[in-house]
């Protein structure tokens, strides 16, 4: 723990390492996908809609298109897989896709999540530094009582992760510089941006993130600074 001596703030990414987003999102698409006779499995819709994420925010970390929240980009990524399966838009509403794309910010957290958080905080500031907009990652907390401090990240910086001015610019506005934070997650590249300008770092290992045939991330891909099993472990390796 001497190499985390500095660190006064943990940094977590979201999706994936605090929240189950597959499930939520399965469970909220289940009803969706049967009101309007799409066969498909909620699961596998989840993953689909997923598996578009990565390249809608490409699309601006790039410059090809201006900053825009990540409920803007998952509600055009909605739409794509809804019309990937031939969905009749003309049957459903817009109050129904709004509802849909706030699946969200309805996610269940990791058993350990919000225990392991509330240790963390103990000693520790903590808050999102996360892709998610602001106002989602607002209701997301609400929604399975995760207890941020702050929220930071994405909207903050104006682009998203793993471009390093998303880390810059959140530590900039906790006025810590980047040896005194460390980001907390459960996937090596987001830990390898952040790793490579400056912040400390802690994998945390969620096996079942994209289901029981996950492929990525089952393990630790580099030498990082704390490397456990569960945030319950991580408040272990801190002293809390």
């Amino acid at each position: 723990m001497t190499n985390l001596h500095e660190v006064s703030f943990l940094g977590f990414d979201v999706f994936g390492t605090v929240v189950d987003w597959r499930s939520g999102v399965a469970r909220a698409a289940a009803p969706f996908l049967q009101r309007h006779g799409l066969n498909v499995d909620p699961l596998d819709f989840a993953d689909q809609w997923r598996g578009l994420y990565q390249p809608s925010m490409q699309r601006v970390r790039s410059g090809e298109r201006p900053f825009v929240t990540l409920d803007v980009l998952n509600r055009e990524n909605l739409e794509s897989v809804l019309a990937r399966h031939d969905a009749d838009f003309g049957g459903i509403t817009n109050a129904e896709l709004v509802d849909l794309n706030k699946a969200w910010e309805r996610l269940d957290p990791w058993p350990d999540s919000v225990t392991a958080l509330t240790r963390l905080k103990g000693k520790f500031s903590i808050g999102a530094l996360s892709n998610g907009h602001i106002a989602g990652m607002l209701n997301l907390a609400k929604f399975g009582g995760l207890p941020w401090d702050v929220i930071l990240g994405a909207e903050i910086a104006g682009t998203y992760k793993p471009q390093p001015q998303t880390y810059l610019k959140s530590a900039k506005a906790v006025g810590l510089a980047p040896a005194q934070i460390a980001m907390v997650a459960a996937h090596n590249s987001d830990l390898a941006a952040a790793s490579a300008i400056g912040l400390k770092t802690v994998f945390v290992r969620r096996p079942t993130e994209h289901g029981p045939g996950q492929t990525s991330d089952l393990k630790a891909e580099q030498d990082w600074d704390v490397i456990v099993d569960s945030l319950t472990e991580a408040a272990d390796a801190l002293g809390c």
